[in-house]
């Protein structure tokens, strides 16, 4: 069954912690760690907390209609957690777009590609491993 509001409150608590883990990795520990650690840190930190917002999404969206809702999850929570993740860069430091851009340049050593790819992916894998059971 699709659900739009749970997919939306479970991205909203997914956005909520990447904006927070953000806050700390450039304030408390980035006095102790080079940029480069905290870029890692501000990406490792939200995977198992996604992980486990798509299970829930997918047990909540169990049934004959969960393709549809894990692509909604997918579709949604990736691209607007960059966007989230853009403004808080934008309020805080005051950084251009092209620094959002140049944060997916994975080629270069920059991890942020990898939570992007994961908030696309977690939600058709749990979906996935749920219709299996």
């Amino acid at each position: 069954m699709i659900r739009p509001g749970v997919t939306f409150a479970l991205w909203l608590a997914i956005a909520i912690l990447v904006a927070v883990n953000d806050a700390i990795g450039d304030t408390w520990i980035a006095t102790s760690l080079s940029g480069k650690v905290i870029e890692w840190y501000k990406v490792l930190v939200p995977l198992p907390y996604v992980a486990m917002m798509a299970a829930i999404h997918a047990r909540r969206t169990a049934g004959p209609r969960w393709k549809e809702a894990a692509w909604l999850a997918a579709l949604m929570w990736a691209p607007s957690t960059v966007l989230a993740d853009f403004l808080y860069g934008r309020l805080t430091f005051a950084e251009e777009a092209n620094a959002i851009v140049a944060r997916m340049y994975f080629w270069w050593g920059e991890p942020y590609a990898i939570l992007v790819a994961w908030l696309f992916a977690a939600p058709l894998i749990a979906g996935w491993m749920r219709s299996r059971t």
